[in-house]
């Protein structure tokens, strides 16, 4: 039993002496039934996984995943798709490379298996992300995500120094290619593989809200047209340039930056709570649009792990109640949480306006 005027009822916070109104959407981490489990529906999941795969990339709005749960196993899903499906891929380059000596399709195999082996750090922080909030991570375990961005961002940087350590090398040490023909089987099968990994772990990542998904999806997409870039190595060495092979390996390092650059950006985002704008404008006028809410004084946006969380400062009129203002901020809060996709929880503060709402400005 709280003392003063705060008390706690079935997930709904109500803080009445401050106006303030904290509900936390259900997750679903309680949620345990025989379909989540069983058989069938694993089955069920990894069927849909592969349809995805197969099939295109969509931005649509109607395309997101909303649920906790649903998101949760969606990422999972992706991760362990593309990793069999990477694994694969490099597995017949690595043979490929061992039959041919190619310094360029081995740099394109090292950044495979390094592409692959994020996967690992990104599913053990979806497995963290899951555990309920404590005491002292009072917001949960959403933050592991992030922190397996930067585990991707390691993998990318360190198979750009295997691979240019390796052109180098064969620069200065050239050596024949043989089996060109394998190498340009395996330069297309490179780049096939990745494209499709590339597309599912973006098409997810932009469903489910993960930076650090979408991040590895750019990492797979380079990784597939360093595999082309493959073929001209082959070429010229085909036309009796031994030298075209390692320039074409220092020219995937290259390439290998410029991902690493991108991915940089959107994880380090993120770690900054960056927040699409155009969320907050929605945001903003939904607040706006919620009968009795005056004005927006201050809203703050964050994303923890693929869900966001809102703060926002409402104005009411000052002549309402205490029960009216508490009515106007669970509405508002209500409002957020149907509107504001992947929108997991929200805290209204509400202040009295300083002038009569009959003379505010719209």
């Amino acid at each position: 039993m709280e003392s003063g005027l705060g008390h706690d009822h079935g997930g709904h916070r109500h803080d009445h002496g401050g106006h303030r109104h904290d509900h936390e959407r259900r997750s679903g981490h309680e949620r345990r039934d025989g379909h989540e489990h069983g058989a069938i529906g694993r089955w069920a999941r990894l069927r849909d996984g592969i349809s995805d795969v197969v099939g295109g990339h969509s931005h649509d709005s109607a395309d997101q995943i909303d649920d906790a749960l649903e998101a949760d196993a969606a990422g999972r899903r992706a991760l362990l798709i593309s990793l069999a499906g990477l694994g694969a891929t490099a597995g017949l380059q690595a043979v490929v490379v061992a039959l041919s000596g190619s310094v360029a399709l081995l740099g394109d195999t090292l950044h495979n298996v390094a592409d692959a082996l994020t996967a690992v750090p990104l599913l053990i922080a979806f497995a963290v992300a899951r555990r309920p909030a404590t005491a002292r991570f009072t917001y949960g375990f959403g933050r592991a995500e992030d922190l397996a961005g930067l585990a991707v961002l390691a993998m990318i940087t360190l198979s750009c120094a295997l691979a240019t350590w390796a052109s180098i090398y064969r620069l200065v040490h050239p050596e024949h290619v043989d089996h060109l023909g394998a190498v340009a089987a395996a330069a297309v099968v490179g780049f096939v593989g990745n494209e499709i990994v590339a597309r599912y772990r973006i098409r997810v990542g932009h469903q489910i809200g993960s930076a650090a998904l979408v991040a590895d999806g750019l990492h797979a997409r380079t990784d597939g047209f360093t595999s082309l870039a493959v073929l001209f190595g082959a070429a010229g060495v085909a036309a009796g340039w031994r030298w075209a092979d390692p320039v074409v390996g220092l020219a995937i390092t290259a390439a290998i930056l410029g991902v690493l650059r991108s991915a940089v950006r959107v994880v380090g985002a993120r770690l900054m709570d960056a927040v699409d704008p155009d969320v907050v404008t929605e945001a903003t006028d939904t607040l706006l649009h919620t009968e009795g809410v005056e004005a927006v004084r201050e809203l703050r946006l964050r994303w923890i792990g693929h869900t966001l969380r809102a703060e926002a400062d409402i104005t009411v009129d000052p002549d309402l109640t205490l029960a009216a203002a508490h009515d106007v901020a669970h509405a508002a809060e209500a409002h957020l949480l149907r509107h504001i996709r992947r929108l997991s929880a929200a805290t209204i503060h509400t202040s009295p306006a300083r002038h009569h709402p009959t003379a505010a400005t719209a």
